[in-house]
């Protein structure tokens, strides 16, 4: 089991720039693939980014594909969303999530959430 907790979010100019991170608890943390979704109010949750156990393969949708980037660095259990080029419509909740399916942007195909951290970007 491992438990997530999301910070670095908050208010950001269009343009901008943010850095999420999701520390994580327990000893198997590198066992698990890793993702990033959001949720923006009205609308369900949705794929943002994934990786593998090693850190080695990423996968975007086109949405944020050239402006995010996903990253973990296991000696420290943390998982990184870096977001430049930030615009409005990337305004939303932004969730960590471990799972076995490497590379899934499917939510069902993970097993841990953190609670989520509120990325606001201005127009």
């Amino acid at each position: 089991q491992v438990q997530l907790v999301e910070s670095g979010g908050g208010l950001v100019q269009a343009g901008g720039s943010l850095r999420l991170s999701c520390a994580a608890s327990g000893r198997t943390f590198s066992s698990y693939a890793m993702g990033w979704f959001r949720q923006a109010p009205g609308k369900e949750r949705e794929f943002v980014a994934a990786i593998d156990w090693s850190g080695d393969d990423t996968y975007y949708p086109d949405s944020v594909k050239g402006r995010f980037t996903i990253s973990r660095d296991n000696a420290k259990n943390t998982l990184y969303l870096q977001m430049n080029s930030l615009k409005p419509e990337d305004t939303a909740v932004y969730y960590c999530a471990a799972g076995a399916i490497l590379g899934s942007s499917y939510i069902s195909d993970y097993a841990y959430w953190g609670q989520g951290t509120q990325v606001t970007v201005s127009s």
